[in-house]
This record gives C-alpha cells, sequence and structure tokens, in this order.
C-alpha cells in the first residue's frame, strides 16, 4: 500500500509542477515533497522502469518546451514566459534523472 501512496503522491506533484502559474515558494515546495516521495520508494527494482517512465516523460516535455521557446520570437513577453517554463521543465527533469540514477546505483551496489 505504501508504494501505491508513494507513486500517487509523485503523479500528483508532477501534475502540479506542470502548471506555468506557480509562485517560486510553492514549486519549491512541491520540488521538495516530489523528492521526499521518491525517496520513499526506497531500493526495489520494480521501481526503476516507474523511474525510467518519468524520466522519458519530463524528456519528453523539456523537448516540446524547447521547440515551443524557439518557436517564439526573441525579446518578445512569449518567448520570455517559454524560457522560465523550459528551465523549470528541466529542473524538474534533472530531479527526476539524479533519483533515477541513484535508484540504478543502489540496485547495482546490493550484494547478490
Amino acid at each position: 500500500m505504501h508504494r501505491y501512496v508513494a507513486r500517487a503522491n509523485v503523479d500528483h506533484y508532477l501534475e502540479i509542477l506542470k502548471d506555468t502559474n506557480l509562485t517560486t515558494q510553492r514549486r519549491s515546495t512541491t520540488i521538495a515533497l516530489l523528492i521526499a516521495e521518491l525517496d520513499k520508494l526506497g531500493e526495489d527494482g520494480e521501481h526503476l522502469e516507474f523511474a525510467e517512465t518519468k524520466v522519458a516523460g519530463s524528456r519528453q516535455l523539456v523537448a516540446q518546451a524547447a521547440s515551443r521557446r524557439d518557436s517564439l520570437a526573441l525579446g518578445t513577453s512569449e518567448r520570455e514566459d517559454a524560457e522560465r517554463r523550459l528551465i523549470h521543465l528541466e529542473n524538474v527533469h534533472t530531479v527526476l534523472d539524479d533519483f533515477c540514477h541513484r535508484l540504478r546505483h543502489r540496485i547495482g551496489s546490493r550484494p547478490a
């Protein structure tokens, strides 16, 4: 049950982080909560697939945001907003990717 709740919370926090109107404080708090939930998943190899799926999804969001930013004219407020969103999504992706790497390392360094 604990794993189900942690995974549901991860999904919930990732959904919140998609909001472009988050305040800096709420974004920081949500990222901290996301990291705490990811850490609850522990060292189980079963969670690696879940983590890799989340990393792949965030990578896709980053690519879409970069494409959107690049399609906008330099110096416009729309481009500045798109740049902020891209930076935010890259930060979330880094959190997920770091977790995935840590999980792979923990699984790989367990005694057989």
